[in-house]
C-alpha cells in the first residue's frame, strides 16, 4: 500500500508540473507548438553615403611593374548594418575625374553572395589588371599603350560608384581589362 501511495503522489506531482508548464508556455498538452511567424526584414543594400572606401596594392600581384593587383577596402561609416553584395564595375578616372572615366572590360571571378556589414564593418573586393612591362614608361604584352590613371572609380551593384586613389601611387594597366573578385567578408592578400 506504501509503495502505490509513491505512486500516486508522483503520478500527481508530474500532472501538476505538466498544468503549470502548459500555463506558463500556453501549450496544451498533446498539441504541437505553431511555428513562428515573425520574419526578420533583411538588412538594406549599403548606400554609398555610408561607405568609405580605400585601396591599396595587393600583397601578391601579378609578375610585372604596373599596378598589378589592388585591394579595394569598403567601411561602413553608418550607425545601420547594411549588405553589399556582386561583383564591381571598374573604370579609370582621366585627370581624376569621374565624369572623364574610361570604363574597364571586367571579368568577374567567384560567385557573389551577400556580405552583412556592421558599423564600422569592412568588406573587400580584389581587382587584378593586365599587368604593365619593363621599365620607365612600360610596354603592354599586347601592344597597346600603358594607362596610369590618379583614381578609379568602382561601383558596387546597388551601393553606388566610389572614386578611390591608390594609397601608394596610380593605378597603372594594359589593355583596359580587369579581373575582380565579388564583394567579401575575407580581407584578399
Amino acid at each position: 500500500m506504501r509503495h502505490s501511495n509513491s505512486i500516486h503522489r508522483a503520478a500527481l506531482a508530474t500532472t501538476a508540473l505538466t498544468a503549470v508548464a502548459a500555463a506558463v508556455t500556453g501549450i496544451l498538452p498533446g498539441t504541437a507548438m505553431a511555428a513562428s511567424t515573425t520574419t526578420s526584414t533583411p538588412p538594406p543594400a549599403c548606400p554609398a553615403s555610408a561607405l568609405q572606401v580605400s585601396a591599396r596594392q595587393a600583397t601578391h600581384p601579378p609578375v610585372g611593374t604596373g599596378t598589378g593587383a589592388a585591394v579595394v577596402q569598403f567601411t561602413n561609416a553608418s550607425r545601420k548594418t547594411c549588405i553589399l553584395k556582386g561583383h564591381p564595375t571598374v573604370a579609370g578616372a582621366s585627370n581624376g575625374s569621374p565624369a572623364h572615366n574610361t570604363p574597364l572590360k571586367v571579368t568577374p571571378t567567384g560567385r557573389a553572395a551577400t556580405v552583412t556589414v556592421r558599423p564600422h564593418g569592412k568588406a573587400w573586393v580584389k581587382l587584378t589588371f593586365v599587368q604593365v612591362q619593363g621599365e620607365g614608361d612600360g610596354y603592354c604584352v599586347s601592344g597597346k599603350t600603358p594607362k596610369a590613371y590618379p583614381t578609379m572609380v568602382i561601383g558596387l551593384p546597388h551601393s553606388g560608384k566610389h572614386q578611390v586613389a591608390l594609397n601608394d601611387g596610380v593605378w597603372a594597366e594594359c589593355d583596359n581589362k580587369v579581373t575582380v573578385t565579388p564583394v567579401s567578408a575575407v580581407k584578399p592578400s
